[in-house]
């Protein structure tokens, strides 16, 4: 028996061992990645963010809010990530509404180390897996308890390995028809609802790349409450695909738990950080998840019909 508990011991020690070096491993093959990727920014690309953030919060906080922003990617790399880790930081400093930290290891999500938080931002994150198990209940507890998360586009292409956390975002990343080098068109599926305030009631047309979600994935309008939605009524958007025209939403918000969440697909591009319309969509977001701005998050299936805001003819 004593032999047996040695043995078993010794295995369990190899696997953490095994473990630990995988972890360490991919640990110095993003750094090097992001290295490779993020170079320094210079005043011709702060400049137009800076003309774009919002310079005050639409809520005024209850406290002193903060924000944990977590960039780390296992999959493709988005060249936007920085651009948009800047114009969330100055976000933040120019509205008042939250002070950022930029996070990329998975240390990060423990419980005691998250109680600083209000709100986790994920930012084009692709691909995360939580080494350790606990890591996994830290974030869904985060969530669950009553905090926020916010997701910025890639922030769906994320927990093939963990089906609750990607049930919280809202789907999983399914292909891109819409390419980023394409304008397309957005309808407003709740025009009044205070999230969609930046667009003033009105479908539009933005320079972005557009997800579709995994059918098996997507949690759908019984428990999500959807804002904005690719306009399937603009031939240009309905021909990329061969299945449409059908619903394909692209920002939404939800509660989870006790919690708060706002995705938006918006964030490919760089230069959609310097965009102010979709700038304060986010912030919006944000402080809905925060728990600053208060919105209704009744899925859509559960309200009355309401007449979509339709995007204008492409000029």
């Amino acid at each position: 028996m004593k032999s047996l508990r040695v043995l078993l011991s010794i295995s369990a020690l190899i696997a953490a061992t095994s473990a630990g070096a995988v972890a360490q491993a991919q640990d110095d093959a993003w750094q090097k990645q992001k290295a490779e990727r993020f170079k320094p920014f210079t005043a011709a690309q702060t400049d137009p963010i800076d003309a774009a953030v919002p310079k005050v919060a639409t809520a005024k906080p209850k406290q002193q809010r903060r924000a944990l922003v977590f960039y780390r990617c296992e999959g493709f790399i988005h060249g936007s990530i920085p651009y948009a880790n800047y114009a969330l930081q100055k976000m933040g400093e120019q509205t008042g509404a939250f002070k950022v930290d930029l996070a990329d290891t998975y240390d990060v999500f423990n419980r005691e180390n998250l109680e600083k938080y209000d709100c986790i931002i994920l930012n084009n994150t692709t691909g995360m897996t939580f080494p350790e198990a606990s890591q996994q209940i830290a974030f869904l507890d985060f969530i669950n308890g009553g905090k926020g998360l916010m997701g910025i586009h890639a922030a769906s292409d994320n927990f093939g390995r963990h089906p609750e956390c990607r049930a919280i975002v809202g789907g999983e990343f399914g292909g891109h028809p819409w390419n980023a080098g394409g304008n397309w068109a957005f309808k407003l599926d709740d025009p009044d609802h205070i999230l969609n305030a930046a667009f003033e009631g009105k479908g539009f047309w933005h320079t972005d790349e557009i997800y579709q979600y995994k059918n098996e994935t997507y949690v759908g309008p019984k428990v999500l409450r959807l804002l904005v939605s690719l306009d399937m009524g603009q031939e240009e958007v309905s021909k990329m695909i061969k299945d449409g025209p059908r619903e394909v939403p692209v920002s939404w918000l939800r509660k989870a738990g006790d919690g708060r969440v706002f995705y938006t697909n918006f964030g490919h591009r760089e230069d959609t950080f310097q965009n102010p319309v979709i700038l304060r969509h986010m912030l919006d977001g944000i402080q809905y998840a925060i728990g600053d701005l208060e919105a209704d998050a009744t899925p859509t299936a559960e309200i009355p019909k309401v007449d979509p805001a339709l995007s204008p003819a492409k000029s």
